[in-house]
């Protein structure tokens, strides 16, 4: 149980000032690697006038999708984009509620399957070269500028990134956090009973010297102005000096309910303290668990993710007596929403 948990952990309101869109759009690709090696899955949610009547994005027997209309025309104007990246062993579904909710507020959102880790795609090798990920969320942002008329016009000053879980290590590198493996590997001689620490080792990532140096290179991406993360992993790998260095203005979002494998004050919270403070922002959200920012579940899904992987079904569950999953995430879109329009200073 502790191995499945340790892989899942790693998975996967509005502001008033802001005007609401009521149709957004929806286009699904393929980014092809010159190399060969590394196609990346992108989908992409943005503003449209469309009349067309939606249908469900990412809706399956487990978890409920969320309502786009597929290829449908953009709107004209420019409008900020955001990147998602998802966690460890998951898929760009996990946070279509994030996605939807923000381009319904006039954002255009990008996510990406990551090779390797996630749950169409479980290889080794690809999962091992971890300092990929930033490279996916580059392009994927150089996709979506090349493709105005696919998903409208990007206002260039307004890219943050989202990520959540090992997704949140991933935007913290390409703000320019710098890992340290050594420091990393030391750090889970202590903290043996963190997740991220069983499933880096499941990754790993730092097999070679050769390896080492790439993960511990500068990915950051000199275009993204902002960056979020949701309850990540990995982060006590990052260099205290990289941290201090990192002048992206940065949300902060931790899981608040109690947890021995990816404690918010071992991991979201010692990010914050480490990060320069005035340009940073964290927030404990007291009933979220660690899955909270993992699509809603159906009524039923939980027994079905029981019978093919018992004690697995807790990605259905939030904190007790918690909230609805819906007005977490509510509550999660509106810090998001108010933390970028107030560091760019502009409103939508």
């Amino acid at each position: 149980m502790k191995a499945s948990l340790g892989a899942l952990l790693l998975i996967c309101a509005t502001t008033p000032a802001l005007a609401s869109n009521n149709s957004i759009g929806f286009q699904a690709s393929t980014l092809a690697d010159p190399s060969n090696d590394r196609p990346l899955e992108m989908v992409v949610w943005y503003p449209s006038a469309t009349t067309t009547t939606p249908e469900l994005i990412a809706d399956n027997a487990v978890f409920i999708g969320a309502p786009a209309v597929r290829d449908a025309p953009p709107s004209i104007g420019k409008h900020p984009l955001v990147v998602l990246s998802h966690g460890f062993g998951g898929n760009w579904g996990n946070q279509a509620w994030l996605a939807s909710a923000l381009a319904h507020q006039g954002f255009i959102v990008a996510a990406v399957n990551h090779p390797g880790t996630t749950s169409k795609d479980r290889s080794a090798q690809a999962a091992a070269q971890l300092w990929q990920r930033p490279v996916d969320i580059r392009r994927a942002i150089d996709a979506v500028l090349a493709q105005p008329d696919q998903f409208g016009n990007v206002q260039p000053s307004r890219i943050a990134v989202v990520g959540h879980s090992l997704g949140g290590w991933t935007a913290l590198e390409v703000a320019g956090a710098r890992f340290d493996p050594a420091r990393f590997a030391q750090d889970c001689k202590v903290h043996s009973q963190l997740a991220p620490c069983a499933v880096y080792q499941q990754m790993n990532p730092a097999s070679t010297p050769a390896a080492q140096a790439q993960l511990a290179a500068d990915l950051s991406d000199k275009r993204v102005s902002a960056i979020v993360s949701l309850d990540l992993g990995l982060s006590r790998g990052f260099t205290d000096q990289s941290l201090a260095a990192v002048s992206v203005p940065t949300l902060v979002i931790a899981a608040g309910v109690p947890s021995t494998e990816l404690p918010a004050e071992l991991e979201s919270a010692d990010l914050a303290k480490r990060l320069p403070p005035a340009a940073t922002r964290y927030v404990e959200i007291s009933d979220a668990t660690h899955f909270s920012f993992m699509a809603v579940c159906k009524p039923g899904g939980e027994a079905l993710i029981e019978e093919s992987s018992p004690g697995d079904g807790m990605i259905c569950r939030d904190g007790a007596g918690a909230r609805p999953r819906e007005v977490i995430q509510q509550q999660t879109t509106s810090l998001i929403v108010e933390f970028l329009a107030r560091w760019s200073g502009e409103e939508l």
